[in-house]
């Protein structure tokens, strides 16, 4: 099937998709968190030959690592579909309920947003994440994963569908594979609603200029944490190897440390926490600790490993404007036993997610209570920070009459009451 074909069908399918009951589309979720489990060794023997494929390719190791998939993987992605399915219906919820006037009223209600294409690279756990919310929040789908993950995609589709099936829905749920594809999907604006690049700076920004479907992401995750004067150093030492060890190849993880010149005696202690992290410093850090130099370019660099640049910083006012100067609005944090300094923290920093004495890692649909997340937005409309169900509807304005006119108010037969109802 071409490209078109598949846009087309899935179109089609999103119309019934949208409308179906809530109790269809938490079943599709609950039967394929079943399937990941009777169909483990396919899934396994499929990844594994990707993961052999990658190895012999000499696939970055944080992409290698994101790619391999384990029966924990497994078990961990069968909770995150029975997650979704448990979470409350976004379709149809009724935000607003106004009385225009008497027997005249407008209500605000929360829609699917229709087809959405999604391009992600080496997770293949990222297509059951997006398929999961697509579904549930009544989307239809289109799906290209990174080649280095073709056969797991492919397997963990053929059992979405499946899944799908039993309710004639197998269409809204599509698969593509080719860059070729991709560029033809780009294309189809009038076809296609929403764009959702998952992976490199190189992917989203190619996405972003070679399309005129709205795109919904993120081009970096260069994330910051600050210890400011009053932080507990153990709270500061286990939070700063959290948010870079814990997971560093993911767009939460850490990329520089801040620390205020009075807490800056505690840089050895951090130093500790984390020995197998590279540690780039300014020329006041390299005074205290072992570290490489770091210049311009590692304030700016999104490492992705472990690799930490360490910056001194003079005041509060000196770390904002390092974060809001150097990150990409993703995801930051800051150590402080003051409440009024987090505040300003909190509401000065200008990024998707800001943490208060927690780890940056914690910035995931997921953790966020969620589900599961089609990808983390940096932009300002529509959606921002891990966009869960909501993030994937919008609104429809509905107004109920009994034969109203304008013609009435304009002319001063009737006047608007405009009354909002809880």
């Amino acid at each position: 099937m071409q490209v078109a074909d598949q846009v087309a069908a899935a179109r089609a399918a999103f119309y019934r998709l949208a409308t179906s009951p809530e109790e269809t589309r938490n079943r599709i979720l609950l039967a394929m968190a079943e399937l990941l489990g009777s169909e483990l060794e396919e899934i396994l023997a499929a990844n594994a030959r990707d993961a052999s494929a990658a190895e012999d390719s000499g696939l970055a190791a944080p992409l290698y690592k994101r790619l391999v998939l384990t029966e924990a993987k497994l078990r961990t992605m069968a909770d995150s579909l029975r997650s979704v399915a448990a979470l409350p219906d976004p379709i149809g919820r009724t935000e607003l309920v106004r009385e225009l006037d008497d027997g005249l009223e407008l209500r605000r209600i929360r829609v699917p947003i229709g087809v959405i294409g999604v391009v992600f690279e080496s997770r293949p756990d990222a297509l059951v994440q997006i398929a999961s919310l697509a579904l549930k929040s009544g989307n239809a789908v289109i799906l290209k994963g990174g080649s280095e993950a073709r056969e797991t995609n492919r397997v963990l589709h053929s059992l979405f569908v499946r899944a799908i099936a039993h309710a004639e829905l197998s269409n809204a749920l599509q698969l593509v594979e080719t860059r070729e594809q991709i560029r033809t999907m780009l294309e189809l604006d009038d076809q296609i609603d929403l764009m959702i690049p998952r992976g490199s700076n190189d992917l989203v920004r190619f996405i972003q200029q070679n399309t005129r479907i709205p795109v919904l992401g993120h081009a970096d995750g260069l994330c910051h944490l600050y210890i400011h004067h009053d932080a507990d150093p153990s709270m500061a030492a286990a939070v700063a190897r959290d948010a870079k060890t814990q997971y560093p190849a993911v767009c939460n993880a850490i990329e520089t440390l801040l620390v205020h010149e009075e807490a800056a005696h505690t840089l050895p202690m951090l130093a500790d926490a984390m020995p197998e992290v590279e540690l780039r410093g300014c020329e006041r850090t390299r005074s205290r600790i072992d570290a490489l130099p770091a210049d311009e370019n590692d304030w700016r660099a999104e490492y992705n490993d472990l690799i930490l640049s360490v910056r001194i910083v003079d005041s509060l006012d000196e770390a904002i404007a390092h974060v809001n100067r150097y990150g990409s609005h993703h995801t930051d944090a800051i150590v402080t036993s003051s409440p009024e300094v987090a505040e300003r923290f909190l509401r000065e920093v200008d990024s998707s997610s800001v943490l208060w004495n927690a780890s940056t890692r914690f910035a995931d649909g997921f953790r966020y209570g969620l589900g599961a997340e089609v990808g983390i937005s940096t932009g300002k409309v529509h959606a921002r920070g891990p966009v869960g169900l909501e993030g994937l509807t919008t609104t429809q304005y509905r107004v109920i009459g009994h034969g109203q006119i304008v013609a009435d108010y304009a002319e001063g037969r009737r006047s608007f009451t405009h009354r909002d109802h809880a």
